[in-house]
């Protein structure tokens, strides 16, 4: 299903299948920082958020890992942060250590752009995906979705946050 957002006040056109709270959460894979497959089955039995982003090289998406680290050491040892973008890993992997992100395991949908597909985050025009966040329980299911209207503008990281502290109780 199509959906659209604005991107500086354009409208973009999101593709994929647009996930919604109460479904199951599709599996997907990813490219980590050694150009490795990651299946989202290994975190699987964690709470887990998906924070989801267009690029590393932008300053919103920056404040956006950077505040989802911070938060990410305070959860407990139960909540898993995945910070998912098509930046290539290399771009990642300079960013991660460039601002100290250590609490949020940071994957590429370059490829295959699985989860983007799969989540309805994939902005059809740039190829890019969209800002947004989901969380997901223990047992697989969508429990919270944010798909940021303005993609220059951050997420509801308090609403999002406050679903996984009530799910890692």
């Amino acid at each position: 299903m199509d959906h659209k957002v604005t991107f500086g006040g354009k409208p973009v056109t999101l593709v994929g299948n647009r996930c919604k709270a109460g479904e199951k959460a599709p599996s997907f894979t990813v490219i980590d920082a050694a150009l490795q497959p990651v299946p989202s089955e290994d975190f699987r039995g964690k709470v887990r958020i998906f924070s989801v982003f267009p690029s590393v090289d932008t300053p919103v998406c920056s404040l956006q890992n950077i505040r989802f680290n911070r938060e990410a050491s305070k959860l407990s040892d139960d909540v898993v942060v995945l910070a998912l973008s098509v930046d290539l890993p290399f771009a990642q992997k300079r960013f991660c250590a460039a601002e100290g992100i250590d609490h949020v395991h940071v994957f590429s949908d370059y490829k295959e752009l699985d989860f983007g597909m799969k989540y309805g985050f994939v902005i059809d025009e740039l190829r890019l995906l969209a800002r947004g966040v989901v969380v997901v329980d223990r047992d697989d299911v969508v429990r919270y979705v944010e798909y940021v209207p303005e993609i220059t503008h951050e997420p509801d990281y308090d609403k999002a946050l406050a679903f996984v502290r009530d799910l890692a109780k």
